[in-house]
């Protein structure tokens, strides 16, 4: 279900101050060494995101991977988009090591 804008101040006021919301999306740019330790980022948020059947647009250059999330099918933010974006903050800890 889409968030009301009180409920996305809530979770969105949860995540790592790198996120940041532009429309009906929020995103982030995640920054590694070198352009394995993205790639490994991404292959791990893929396994998580195909576990929840929610999807990131993404794009990846050399060590830089940019993220936007939204629940397309809802219009906007739901619950979905917070719960996948704080497993990208998990992850990149793990990752950016």
């Amino acid at each position: 279900m889409k968030l009301s804008e009180e409920d996305i101040k809530k979770q969105f006021s949860n995540l790592n101050s790198k996120w940041s919301i532009k429309e009906s999306f929020i995103h982030r740019e995640f920054l590694f060494k070198n352009f394995t330790q993205a790639f490994s980022f991404m292959t791990s948020v893929a396994f998580e995101a195909e576990k929840s059947n929610h999807h990131p647009n993404w794009e990846n250059v050399y060590n830089s991977v940019k993220v936007s999330l939204s629940t397309h099918d809802q219009g906007g933010l739901t619950s979905k988009d917070f719960d996948i974006a704080k497993k990208m903050d998990s992850l990149f800890q793990l990752f950016s090591q």
